[in-house]
């Protein structure tokens, strides 16, 4: 006899997996099996997941159209249920599947516009923090920037694109008017954050993405923008940090410390 944690899980299966038999115990009025009912209840349940990234994901609903994304968002929750009773957290692999569903290779940059959207929802949700002014920049011992570790706003994502998703993404939100788009252009990169009440999504130059992750893994300045000019030997450090402290991506800063443990 199955146990209470081997009925849920046939129970949780069988919710997202229509050719899985009606898990027993599940009867009508009359006391017997009730498949129907059941369905019914799948139904609702496959369609509450949808709605959900429909809602999170609305450029790419919008690029695809209606009937397309509920077949894709479809196929995503019943290989990839919640893990959780929460759902903020719910399709964070949503963008991973779009890159790997073969119905969508003809649109090579819509994972791109899904990560943008990812990247939306999790600064929304961020916790929120005081960014650093220019001000507070200024003064640092300018003799000691290459020990100086930036700690960036809790909110702050950077996603990148060989293709002009930012454009296409701003094209296909609320207000945006889509238009013919060269997928032969540059690509774009974009850090997107929430420095106060709104989430911000800006352009960044190349190779800005790979100092923001750099600094996120604690390297500091000057180390990051090594790692940014091993993307393009045009990286303008200077330039690039100012475009980051106006739009609030530091929230403090720290000295590296040597082997003895000093600043």
């Amino acid at each position: 006899m199955q146990g209470l944690a081997e009925r849920q899980q046939d129970f949780a299966m069988a919710l997202l997996d229509a050719a899985r038999a009606t898990p027993p115990g599940i009867v009508g009025p009359d006391g017997l099996p009730s498949p129907r009912r059941f369905a019914v209840y799948r139904n609702n349940v496959v369609a509450g997941l949808i709605e959900t990234l429909k809602e999170n994901y609305p450029a790419v609903h919008r690029i695809v159209g209606d009937e397309f994304f509920r077949a894709m968002a479809g196929q995503f929750a019943t290989a990839h249920p919640p893990r959780s009773p929460i759902m903020l957290g719910y399709g964070s692999g949503f963008p991973e599947f779009i890159g790997g569903f073969e119905p969508v290779a003809a649109l090579p940059y819509l994972a791109d516009v899904a990560r943008i959207e990812r990247a939306w929802i999790e600064a929304y949700h961020a916790a929120d923090a005081e960014p650093l002014t220019a001000a507070d920049l200024l003064a640092i011992d300018q003799d000691r920037l290459a020990q100086v570790r930036l700690a960036l706003h809790p909110s702050l994502r950077v996603t990148r694109s060989r293709f002009p998703a930012l454009t296409i993404w701003r094209m296909n939100i609320a207000g945006g008017e889509p238009a013919a788009v060269d997928l032969d252009a540059s690509g774009e990169d974009a850090l997107i954050i929430r420095p106060g009440a709104e989430v911000r999504v800006h352009q960044i130059p190349v190779g800005a993405a790979a100092l923001v992750r750099s600094l996120g893994a604690g390297r500091p300045v000057v180390a990051a923008a090594i790692a940014a000019l091993e993307v393009t030997v045009y990286f303008d450090l200077s330039a690039t940090l100012a475009g980051l402290i106006e739009a609030g991506a530091f929230v403090g800063w720290s000295l590296e410390r040597d082997a003895a443990g000093e600043p």
